[in-house]
């Protein structure tokens, strides 16, 4: 692959992730050629090509890699095994599999970040015979395939716990202790394929019932704190020999402490506000990556901004179109919208971002966490209103 021009990137996954990609690919001159199993799934209308097929279909796979020059992933929906087979014949996959190898598993990417000296929360396996070896209340995560708070739960007690280990019965499960956190933070990084390495600015998020409702950047929290994140990613990034984008997870502590929670080896909920906010948005930055192109400029092109997700809270097939115009209104606002036809509770249909400030402007952090604070209630209360349908 050393020196070829890629022109044709094949995206494993056809939500929103790689839906989002399209004004980058355009830009760069790249075409996608999308696996996904639903005609109605959000990157269907912008690519080049489509194989229907469900994510963990390697031999749809197999047909890809004849339709593009290096693939890549918008989920870790795969069949890990199969597609080795495939990376051993010669398919370009990236991140490579075997950096995926080390990560899929939530327990095995646990013990893999201890082993190279990256602080996280204690963990164990769970199994019929084993007893917890955390006081309550702990966290029982599926090892596999959890996202959006799908597979996490926060467990009170012994008969709790018991009951949820049955109802999961076959599943691969893991518990963990419960951090009681200051605050949740993230933060994006990329590497290329000469290694050279980006990391976006850390940002605050906030989550209900284990999904994303916002996100605020650049965080509020001292330089020095800053400082050893980035570490961490860099660290990260090159222990592993990634290319590609990573999306990282961290609690941080009322004692000042960071622990690492989880890490996604693709981009972000919670970089989706580098599509307006940063000069070089997160879905370019993995295409420029996996390209072999020089990587571009994480900065912010405003003194901060909000990402708020647009969630859904009824069981309904709507467009919320009377919404989505009030929420354009707002100065500076930004709306995604995914064009999902059917809208559950807690799915993610869009997301909002709102700049706010001259990179200039003489706001201490906190006062810009405020102001943004504010401007998140104000698209809640537009978004979570009743509305007038008929």
């Amino acid at each position: 692959m050393d020196g070829m021009t890629i022109k044709r990137v094949g995206v494993i996954g056809g939500g929103q992730l790689a839906w989002m990609m399209d004004e980058a690919a355009q830009q760069l001159g790249i075409d996608l050629v999308i696996q996904t199993p639903s005609q109605d799934d959000p990157a269907v209308s912008i690519a080049a090509e489509v194989i229907f097929a469900p994510i963990a279909d390697a031999t749809a796979t197999a047909q890809l890699a004849t339709r593009c020059d290096v693939i890549t992933f918008e989920n870790e929906f795969i069949d890990l095994e199969a597609l080795q087979k495939l990376e051993a014949k010669g398919v370009c996959f990236r991140p490579s599999l075997g950096v995926l190898a080390a990560l899929l598993d939530k327990y095995e990417q646990r013990c893999y970040l201890k082993q190279i000296g990256v602080p996280v929360p204690q963990c164990a396996t769970l199994d019929s015979s084993s007893t917890p070896e955390f006081s309550f209340p702990l966290v029982l995560k599926t090892r596999r395939h959890g996202y959006d708070g799908q597979g996490t739960f926060i467990i009170q007690s012994l008969d709790e716990l018991d009951s949820i280990f049955r109802r999961l019965e076959g599943v691969s499960l893991m518990i963990e202790e419960f951090v009681p956190f200051e605050r949740e933070l993230a933060v994006m990084a990329s590497r290329s394929v000469t290694g050279e390495i980006i990391v976006y600015p850390v940002v605050e998020t906030y989550q209900q019932n284990q999904v994303c409702h916002w996100v605020i950047a650049p965080a509020a929290v001292s330089e020095a704190i800053k400082a050893e994140i980035e570490q961490i990613a860099r660290h990260l990034l090159t222990q592993l020999g990634v290319v590609g984008i990573f999306g990282i997870e961290l609690f941080l502590t009322s004692q000042g402490q960071v622990l690492v929670n989880e890490i996604a080896p693709r981009t972000h909920n919670s970089g989706h506000y580098t599509l307006d906010a940063c000069e070089t948005s997160q879905f370019e930055m993995q295409l420029r990556a996996v390209a072999g192109l020089p990587l571009g400029s994480p900065k912010l092109k405003a003194l901060g901004t909000v990402m708020v997700n647009l969630l859904g809270y009824e069981q309904s097939h709507h467009d919320y179109k009377q919404k989505r115009e009030q929420l354009a209104a707002i100065p500076g606002v930004h709306v995604h919208w995914y064009g999902k036809t059917e809208s559950r509770p807690g799915r993610k249909l869009g997301h909002v971002t709102v700049l706010l400030g001259e990179i200039n402007d003489s706001l201490t952090d906190e006062m810009l966490r405020e102001q943004l604070l504010g401007t998140v209630k104000k698209i809640e209360s537009i978004w979570y209103e009743s509305d007038s349908r008929e």
